[in-house]
């Protein structure tokens, strides 16, 4: 007991509970490899830092440096629950010091899961395993952020490595007579044909957005992001190609950004002023006649005035005729349009895979934080090797301080 009471301890609701407290600084940058002994602090010279260990603050979060984990689907759920599996994936990604991770895509509504394994929060039943998994996270001086979303015609899948593309039956667990859009047109010929919501259903979706919000603030989550891409429910309002409704919700670009604008007018009825709101969008659909850059950019002014603080800058996804020729930072002009015409927060995203493309695109001021998603499941210390390669001593949590000295 002398060593656990000698000890910094968070204790929770037992002894069996307890966790090792972090300082407050886990994943900021603390002093310069080359220069050893000299430490940051009010008083030290910190021009020299690069910007990609600069604290980001939004609102009453700190970011403690600009690298986010995006949000994947892990498809490891068993009727929206998270399980075990998550506890290890996002416990190990917070080990590795990013400056937040976004939990992945969470339905809103259970037919609104992208597959009969993806995670929900449409119940208050779902909370307690969020908690879990935000205490883990927040344990290692993390901020854990949580992606809301509605599958939309894209719903009743199945995992990609089982099938890419193939429907789940009923007898499995899908939902294939339930699935939603905006019209009823199929992503393509091997999805199914989804139902045309009506105006009653577009309702419920919307406070499903908003209570799902609270659910998410009760289970510890420091911001939401409203997914807005990829071809779910959101972007498919947004898309002519998808969107041929002749109501208020569908014709003209005004309409057809109705759906997110009501979602996230509910959304802030509910939410803390002071826990940020994200928005990802699909910048374009890489077709022709399609969503493009400048109707992203006009929805980024309607989401700036509403008081959204960053948009995700991502694209494709809401048609299954695209044309995408996908390289590194490929994206990255999206982010920088965005944040120099509207003068609004964007995330950069989409193969950003080293240290060097992290701190140019923030150095040329294109974005105000990176986003890496399947480069943190290929290197999972990706923060920490920037953080070499950068000349920066960073600090780590301190059951791993061992696998730094001597070797920076």
């Amino acid at each position: 007991m002398k060593v656990i009471n000698e000890c910094d301890i968070e204790f929770q609701n037992n002894v069996q509970e307890f966790y090792v407290k972090q300082s407050p600084n886990t994943g900021s940058a603390i002093g310069y490899i080359n220069e050893k002994g000299k430490k940051l602090d009010d008083e030290n010279n910190t021009a020299k830092l690069p910007l990609a260990f600069t604290k980001y603050i939004q609102k009453g979060v700190t970011f403690s440096n600009r690298f986010i984990v995006s949000p994947m689907c892990t498809y490891s759920c068993q009727d929206g629950f998270m399980t075990d599996w998550h506890i290890a994936h996002y416990g190990g990604l917070a080990l590795q010091c990013p400056g937040a991770i976004v939990v992945e895509a969470t339905a809103v509504q259970k037919e609104g899961r992208i597959s009969v394994l993806c995670c929900g929060l449409w119940s208050d039943a779902h909370i307690t395993a969020h908690k879990r998994v935000t205490s883990i996270i927040k344990q290692q001086g993390v901020v854990a952020g949580i992606q809301l979303a509605h599958s939309g015609r894209k719903g009743s899948g199945l995992p990609p490595w089982i099938s890419r593309s193939s429907v789940a039956s009923e007898e499995i667990g899908g939902w294939p007579n339930s699935v939603y859009a905006p019209s009823a047109i199929p992503f393509d010929d091997e999805s199914a044909l989804p139902l045309e919501l009506t105006k009653s259903q577009i309702q419920e979706c919307i406070d499903a957005f908003a209570l799902a919000a609270i659910r998410a603030d009760k289970a510890g989550y420091d911001f939401i992001e409203i997914h807005a891409a990829h071809g779910y429910l959101i972007s498919e309002f947004l898309s002519p190609n998808v969107n041929k409704r002749t109501d208020e919700y569908g014709g003209t670009l005004e309409n057809r950004f109705r759906f997110l604008v009501e979602i996230i007018q509910k959304i802030k009825s509910v939410w803390p002023q002071n826990k940020p709101i994200w928005v990802r969008i699909s910048c374009t659909e890489w077709v022709q006649g399609g969503w493009d850059i400048n109707d992203s950019v006009s929805l980024s002014r309607v989401l700036k005035h509403l008081g959204i603080d960053l948009i995700d800058c991502s694209s494709g996804g809401i048609n299954s005729e695209q044309q995408i020729h996908a390289k590194p930072l490929f994206q990255v002009p999206f982010a920088e349009k965005i944040k120099k015409d509207v003068g609004i927060a964007t995330g950069a995203v989409g193969i950003i895979t080293t240290s060097a493309n992290v701190e140019n695109i923030l150095q040329k001021g294109q974005c105000d934080l990176v986003f890496a998603a399947r480069q943190f499941l290929l290197e999972p210390s990706f923060v920490k090797r920037s953080a070499v390669e950068l000349g920066v001593d960073l600090k780590w949590n301190f059951q791993y301080e061992r696998g730094k000295r001597n070797r920076l």
